[in-house]
């Protein structure tokens, strides 16, 4: 029993991760309608984006970490806890360097001949890939160790 109950919560902790997927997709699309009102952005519309994008990452992790409680104190499995624990660090993280991504893009959007915008902008992506491999890792080490459950 304890196996499939495992099994189960990593299916909807994969789940979430496809919700988080979407979340990204979606404010990225509204980013990129906010970045063309240029010059005259419209920041409400913007902002309730942000503000809902918020909300759904906020219930996402309280489910990651409700599962993550169930693993450790419940399914005997802190390994598998420890795993989602690095991953809502690291999607955090993710989240934080998407922000600052996208106030750089309109940095440099702004102020096209200001080369540090330029150079903010690759940095941020390249820290960003970083963040998004070592998301992938922790989801390859979840996998693995959770294989003796099946």
């Amino acid at each position: 029993m304890t196996g499939e109950a495992v099994k189960v919560l990593l299916q909807r902790l994969q789940a979430l991760q496809g919700e988080r997927a979407e979340a990204y997709r979606l404010f990225e699309e509204g980013h990129r309608a906010y970045l063309s009102s240029a010059p005259h952005y419209d920041f409400p519309r913007y902002r309730q984006l942000v503000h809902e994008i918020t909300l759904a990452f906020n219930g996402i992790s309280r489910e990651v970490l409700r599962i993550a409680g169930r693993l450790r104190d419940e399914l005997a499995r802190p390994d598998l806890a420890q795993h989602l624990a690095r991953l809502q660090e690291r999607e955090q993280e993710k989240l934080q360097l998407t922000a600052q991504l996208q106030l750089a893009r309109q940095q440099a959007q702004d102020q096209p001949d200001v080369d540090a915008h330029q150079q903010e902008v690759r940095e941020l992506k390249h820290k960003l890939i970083k963040t998004i491999e070592a998301i992938s890792e922790i989801l390859q080490d979840l996998k693995y160790d959770s294989e003796e459950v099946e």
